[in-house]
């Protein structure tokens, strides 16, 4: 196969074919160029931006024959060599598919041997986030001590996956997405050295659709060349994307804007009949209305994403407000977000301009008419106005003030909660009570409030501040932190004490009762069993013996004690 992509064609190598990353590249070049460079590098962005091959030229760079250089020379054995990879001393390891702690194990091994063609050993290590934590803790002291001849470069998209103690130990540089006109500016260089023709709209339709990634936008810039015939038209990139052209975008956004549901649906319905991208054509829409946002407020600067400045475009932009295009992106920022987890996008797309169509009317900007109610509230606010001006006139006012205080203090409504604590209930509870029971809820409390969590987050919330105090065969005694939450309680009971007889076995009703009273009843519970205690102890102590020998005899039933 002879053919080869245009991203793999055109692969930066060097420092200058690296689009939008002048940050980076400027600070790289000087590091070398001082000699100054560092053992240990962090390459992170998204997809597409040029880390792996910013590293690439990197190596090439510090091991060229003409070092010190900022560009390597790309035509010395040390750059060829390094480029087709025929050199072993710089090394490019996809971590997905090495990652564990045999391979870096072995890199480890390594490092501390010399380079053979070479000045300095390189290793690029792709996708980093990958490694296993026992590959990050091999790496991680070779990172710290490495020898003098050893740079280690390292890629990722996703830097928050990888251990602090690794970062730590490199230079990070954080390459951005490339704008758009970057983007464009180097697809023009590459299709005139191709002789490709292609049309300037197709292209920023390309730039888009790459949303910051340059090999995306050379992956999809070739795919549709190989769709179209001579010419590459903006029709040829918008069937390949997916994406929808402005005029369509146009008469969308005015059916939308114009309360015109049927039109709206049809149109959408032949996007989808067309092949088109429901999640795309969301995407194009909402830049395309961000786009109509910036040219009304800043018309003369050059940041627009989507949209291409026409009469139509123009027409559009005087015709919409800025409050319905907010309105309208947050609408379909939300269909955005829910589209990604259905199988049905076009009945999310359908609602989403049921939804806007159905906006409320906004005055237009500049429009000093007020709506009827605004009007209507002025008037009243202006009698109210004037009936207090008289009151004050008529020295009515302190009369007044007192008589709207009664009135208020009438209608303050009382906040706290007020809870009647069951006294009586829980003196027989406590009668009743026995170790056995209170143990066989506490054993099971902890099982019982992770299925209440579960159940019911609110009764969950609400018995979480109370623990089991007492218990009989038929009650339980929750003892609260705070007041309100008895009532609270109260209000969960149906659902509280099924969970409870499933959980315990039993049938039992609960009772809330605060803390504070609790320990107080408690108190007087205690006391009470003792006052009783000692009272049958005086009672043994002063029964005669001779009655007590007679009872032995004869049983309860037929004695009979006749005091003289």
């Amino acid at each position: 196969m002879s053919y080869q992509a245009l991203y793999r064609v055109w692969r930066p190598q060097s420092f200058e074919d690296v689009v939008g990353q002048s940050h980076i590249t400027r600070t790289l070049q000087n590091a070398i160029v001082q000699e100054k460079f560092s053992h240990a590098y962090l390459f992170s962005g998204p997809r597409g931006t040029g880390k792996t091959s910013a590293a690439k030229i990197f190596a090439k760079t510090i091991n060229c024959r003409q070092a010190p250089t900022a560009e390597p020379c790309n035509s010395c054995d040390a750059c060829l060599g390094i480029q087709d990879g025929s050199i072993s001393d710089v090394m490019e390891i996809d971590a997905a598919s090495n990652n564990g702690v045999e391979q870096i194990r072995d890199i480890r091994d390594k490092v501390k041997y010399a380079p053979s063609s070479v000045a300095y050993k390189v290793y690029i290590i792709d996708e980093v986030h990958m490694l296993s934590p026992g590959a990050f803790n091999a790496l991680l002291k070779t990172l710290e001590e490495p020898p003098k001849h050893v740079v280690f470069i390292l890629a990722t998209t996703e830097p928050h996956k990888i251990p602090l103690t690794i970062i730590s130990r490199c230079q990070r540089f954080d390459l951005k997405r490339i704008t758009q006109q970057d983007i464009v500016a180097r697809m023009e260089t590459i299709v005139e050295k191709e002789s490709i023709s292609i049309t300037k709209e197709a292209l920023h339709v390309v730039a888009l659709a790459a949303e910051g990634g340059m090999r995306d936008a050379l992956s999809i810039l070739d795919q549709a060349i190989s769709y179209s015939d001579d010419q590459v038209e903006l029709a040829d990139v918008l069937a390949v994307t997916g994406s929808v052209s402005q005029q369509k975008l146009i008469e969308m956004i005015l059916a939308l804007f114009n309360k015109d549901a049927q039109q709206a649906l049809q149109l959408v319905d032949g996007f989808i009949q067309s092949g088109k991208d429901p999640g795309r054509f969301v995407y194009d829409s909402i830049y395309f209305l961000r786009d109509i946002l910036m040219y009304q407020s800043a018309p003369q600067l050059d940041i627009l994403d989507r949209a291409m400045v026409d009469e139509d475009f123009r027409h559009l932009c005087e015709t919409l407000h800025a409050n319905w295009i907010q309105k309208t992106i947050s609408i379909l920022n939300d269909c955005q977000q829910e589209m990604k987890w259905t199988n049905s996008p076009k009945v999310f797309l359908e609602i989403t301009v049921l939804k806007i169509t159905e906006q409320s009317p906004q005055p237009m900007e500049g429009n000093t008419v007020e709506p009827e109610s605004v009007t209507q509230l002025l008037k009243k606010v202006d009698l109210l106005e004037k009936e207090l001006k008289a009151l004050k006139q008529n020295n009515v006012s302190h009369d007044a003030q007192q008589t709207q205080q009664a009135t208020q203090k009438r209608r303050q409504p009382t906040t706290k909660r007020q809870y009647k604590v069951p006294y009586e209930r829980i003196r027989y509870v406590l009668e009743h009570a026995s170790k056995s029971d209170l143990k066989n809820v506490q054993s099971q409390w902890a099982n019982f409030m992770q299925l209440l969590k579960k159940q019911n987050a609110p009764a969950h919330a609400t018995v979480q501040e109370s623990k089991p105090s007492a218990a009989s065969e038929e009650a339980l005694i929750l003892a609260f932190k705070y007041e309100i939450h008895c009532s609270l309680a109260l209000e969960h009971q149906q659902t509280i004490e099924l969970l409870l007889s499933e959980v315990t076995g039993k049938n039992v009703t609960i009772i809330p009762i605060p803390e504070v009273n609790w320990l107080e009843i408690r108190q007087e519970y205690v006391q009470k069993q003792r006052q009783q205690q000692s009272a049958d102890s005086n009672e043994e102590e002063e029964i005669d013996p001779v009655v007590e020998e007679a009872r032995k005899l004869v049983g309860d039933d037929l004695l009979e004690i006749h005091e003289e």
